[in-house]
């Protein structure tokens, strides 16, 4: 099914499904090069600095804090990173840009207004606006001096966004759109200058508006008061007759959809870099007082149970950062190449994103969940000083939660993951034909037990391989006996969904280990060694479970009974004693006083 990768060779979106990756060819943040180091170190600094003194405040919304935080990080230039020179911008790479949004992920509300400001406030107008538009708009978004927002979503509109009822229509001198009707949940929306703004031209056609504050017949809510993210702004706006000058017109009339769904495929990426940085923040502040919490006469970080918990919150952390630079240097490359092809850069990287938006889907969904369960056991750990505002981990709880939510809620990116990748098998895109017939042939024939010495990672690459054919039967089968009606069953797509995330992830952090252990030899790699095995010993269970789920829903009799030995057999992973391992990962951050990988 799969051939070894001797030469640099781009994969395709979806493609790691049906070819195997070289160690040697994936990026990983220990591939940073100095400049990305100082620019990780100037956003720990910026956060320390000018946003953990005073959470309070901002949760406060105090009048003008957040929007003068917001030209804060302009002036010392982390607005500006991957925006090109000729805006004022620093011309960075997508790597960098995505390092940007991880260590910032970690201030709270804070993160959120950045975001928001430097990705779906600013974007738009970057990839879709005219060059008058660029001119007039870019330089003073990246430098802070504005603010940019985004306003899609309306009361009856969330995933499904081109139901959108806000109307424009052309006034009948022909210099205005006039639009009505009403935006919630903008993020920016209390403080920003500029909006980019969907609504249907005469009704039906999709289109983006650029909206100024104080523009006629435009007004905002009062903020709203949320369970978490408390200090970002979050308002509803209201059109009514608003007079938005035709030169503010956003891309073409009726194309509003690419700009909405392209933004969103970079958003997805970046929300997951910046839940895995929020994730390590409030991973070391559970070390620390883990270590400082005594019980029984000992610190609590003594215990197995303790260890358990913040052993799998490292470890998920890692996998999610190994999938996280892995996709967003294939997108770099790929961007790099449209570049050279001759697409004008704003072409370039949103092609690039649409390319791996199977995979930006998928980090969305993963890394959510992760910062989720991390801040979840954080507080457990906390114990009821979990529960007080005191301690810092009950903002984090708090704040984690909209994360399934926004940029696509979970399941319909779950949904759209696998969505996405059917589509492009049907399209030619995506030969998944091939290796799904390959692996039923292999289900007939005598498993292969192996011969002569195996070679460090030979098992676990061979795990990987057999989880790749666990999806590809899975799915096939359920394409085979569905047939169209297998958009209806949307608990078998995420079942299936569910097994790629987990073998995506799974194969990222044994090509980021074997990467390192490349460079530095076995012996000092031990806890990494540690954290790639735990994650592919649970990793086989929950694909076998994904799976069993999936076939028993829509399988039955002789046909139920192959699949699910099949099943059996390409989940089966060696023993493996995950209860040590937990122990040395957790001991290793214990003695760090922090989350240190």
């Amino acid at each position: 099914m799969q051939t070894a990768a001797t030469q640099k060779t781009h994969l395709k979106g979806g493609e790691w499904l049906i070819r195997e990756s070289a160690a040697a060819e994936t990026f990983t943040p220990e591939d940073f090069n100095e400049e990305q180091g100082m620019i990780r170190e100037m956003c720990n600094q910026f956060l320390d600095a000018e946003i953990y003194p005073i959470l309070e405040r901002i949760d406060a919304l105090e009048p003008g804090l957040m929007k003068s935080l917001v030209t804060k990080a302009g002036e010392q230039g982390l607005l500006s990173v991957s925006f090109p020179e000729e805006f004022g911008g620093l011309g960075k790479d997508f790597i960098t840009s995505t390092i940007v949004n991880e260590y910032l992920g970690a201030g709270h509300s804070f993160s959120v207004a950045i975001a928001a400001h430097t990705g779906i406030g600013t974007l738009p107008i970057l990839y879709f606006g005219t060059p008058e538009q660029k001119q007039k708009y870019i330089p003073k978004l990246i430098t802070g001096e504005w603010a940019g927002a985004y306003g899609l979503t309306e009361p009856n509109s969330g995933s499904d966004a081109l139901s959108a009822k806000t109307t424009a229509k052309l006034s009948d001198d022909g210099k205005y759109y006039i639009l009505n009707g009403q935006k919630c949940w903008i993020t920016n929306g209390g403080f920003a200058q500029v909006y980019t703004v969907f609504a249907k031209v005469d009704g039906d056609k999709f289109t983006g508006f650029i909206v100024e504050r104080g523009t006629e017949g435009f007004t905002q809510g009062p903020e709203e008061q949320k369970m978490g993210i408390k200090g970002s702004s979050t308002v509803q706006l209201y059109f009514q007759d608003c007079k938005v000058p035709v030169e503010n017109l956003l891309g073409e009339i009726g194309k509003g959809h690419r700009i909405a769904f392209n933004i969103l495929n970079i958003g997805r990426l970046k929300l997951c870099a910046a839940a895995i940085g929020g994730s390590r923040r409030a991973l070391s502040d559970t070390v620390t007082y883990a270590k400082t919490r005594e019980q029984f006469k000992q610190p609590i970080a003594n215990f197995g149970a303790i260890k358990h918990k913040l052993a799998e919150a490292a470890l998920r952390i890692f996998v999610g950062e190994s999938a996280l630079y892995r996709t967003a240097k294939w997108i770099d490359e790929k961007e790099a190449e449209l570049i050279a092809a001759g697409k004008p850069f704003n072409e370039a990287l949103l092609g690039a994103a649409e390319e791996y938006a199977i995979e930006c889907a998928a980090l969305k969904v993963y890394g959510s969940e992760v910062l989720d369960y991390v801040v979840d056991e954080g507080v457990q750990i906390h114990g009821g000083n979990g529960f007080s505002a005191e301690y810092n981990i009950s903002r984090a709880y708090r704040d984690s939660r909209i994360n399934r939510i926004y940029e696509g809620t979970n399941e319909i990116n779950r949904l759209l993951a696998l969505d996405m990748t059917l589509k492009r098998a049907m399209q030619g895109r995506l030969d998944l034909m091939g290796p799904a017939m390959a692996v039923q042939k292999e289900l007939m024939s005598i498993p292969d037990f192996g011969s002569g010495e195996e070679q460090l990672f030979d098992k676990e690459k061979k795990l990987i391989a057999n989880l790749k054919k666990a999806i590809l039967m899975t799915s096939g089968a359920a394409v085979q006996k569905l047939m169209m009606k297998i958009e209806n069953e949307q608990e078998v797509l995420m079942n299936i969904a569910d097994m790629a995330i987990a073998t995506y992830n799974a194969e990222s952090v044994l090509l980021r280990v074997m990467k390192m252990v490349e460079k530095k030899g076995e012996a000092e790699c031990g806890v990494y060694l540690d954290i790639m095995r735990t994650y592919l010993y649970d990793a086989a269970d929950e694909v076998n479970k994904a799976g069993k789920d999936a076939v028993n829903s829509f399988s039955d009799g002789d046909e139920q009974r192959m699949i699910l030995m099949g099943l059996k057999r390409f989940t089966k992973a060696e023993p493996f004693n995950t209860k040590d391992a937990r122990r040395r990962i957790a001991d290793r951050m214990i003695a760090a006083g922090k989350y240190c990988f």
